[in-house]
């Protein structure tokens, strides 16, 4: 798997469990279990609560590459922006596994769902859904409405969900969050923002017969390395080069075997990737 970090401006990698019960709120029970994370990452040290159940402890945000954690009433979360490989991420997820079971009383049996979410942000100044279409083209079904005279494209958000295997028992969702509206295109005034792709493996129910929390997340990141070889060439990279070509450049996308060549415009641009 090529760096993370070679395919979009931003990029994490979070964890959300979700609990049947409620969590304690002890100010002692939910101090040591912080306390238990800042001696794993002496570097956070950021701590602050948003209400009387939601605490959160985090790195500097500043910096390129941040962990955070936070709790709320039934749910526990980490993640890790900007790691320098999905591995590091993927650490801290284990050690909040780890730790839950003896500082905040959350069993196997508790818990109602797990998702681990690859997150991928682009920054462009433009209109996000042109881009898309670009990049990935339209859906064969809806192909002749980007030809249309007076069309213009207000929301062009592509998602969809799948499973590996018919128990269903981890299911996936690949979704993408434009974020041009019907001012920006009214006016052309395109601020810089964020195009993001999520890929979130998703785990409902309690944890299974012999089977554990790591097991499990094990599990979800198999998940997330199965699509990354069936789609990082036809999707990441696409959308990548897309975001970084001028404005206006016709881009195409021919597929290599294990690597793409994107050829921008005419013969004389064009240049393998």
């Amino acid at each position: 798997m090529p760096q993370l970090e070679n395919l979009s401006d931003d990029h994490f990698i979070n964890l959300t469990l979700n609990t049947q019960m409620a969590l304690p709120e002890s100010r002692d029970t939910l101090l040591h279990f912080f306390d238990q994370v800042k001696k794993h990452f002496p570097g956070m040290t950021n701590f602050y609560g948003r209400d009387s159940s939601d605490f959160v402890l985090e790195e500097d945000k500043e910096l390129p590459s941040y962990r955070w954690v936070s709790t709320e009433r039934r749910r526990v979360f980490s993640g890790h922006v900007n790691p320098e490989s999905p591995q590091e991420a993927i650490r801290l997820h284990h050690l909040i596994l780890e730790l839950i079971p003896y500082s905040l009383s959350v069993s196997e049996l508790d818990c109602e769902s797990m998702n681990l979410t690859y997150g991928f942000d682009f920054n462009f100044r433009g209109n996000h859904n042109q881009l898309l279409i670009d990049a990935l083209g339209f859906h064969p079904a809806f192909e002749t409405l980007g030809h249309l005279p007076d069309i213009v494209l207000l929301r062009n958000e592509p998602s969809m969900e799948f499973t590996f295997g018919e128990e269903c028992k981890i299911q996936c969702r690949l979704s993408l969050e434009t974020r041009t509206n019907a001012y920006h295109v009214r006016t052309g005034n395109y601020p810089d923002d964020q195009l993001s792709v999520y890929l979130t493996a998703r785990h409902t129910g309690s944890v299974g017969e012999g089977d554990t929390f790591h097991t499990l997340l094990k599990r979800l990141d198999e998940s997330w390395n199965i699509w990354w070889s069936m789609s990082c060439n036809r999707f990441s990279r696409p959308l990548r080069f897309a975001e970084q070509s001028p404005a206006g450049t016709p881009i195409f996308f021919v597929d290599a075997g294990p690597s793409v060549c994107c050829l921008f415009g005419p013969p004389q641009y064009w240049r393998p990737r």
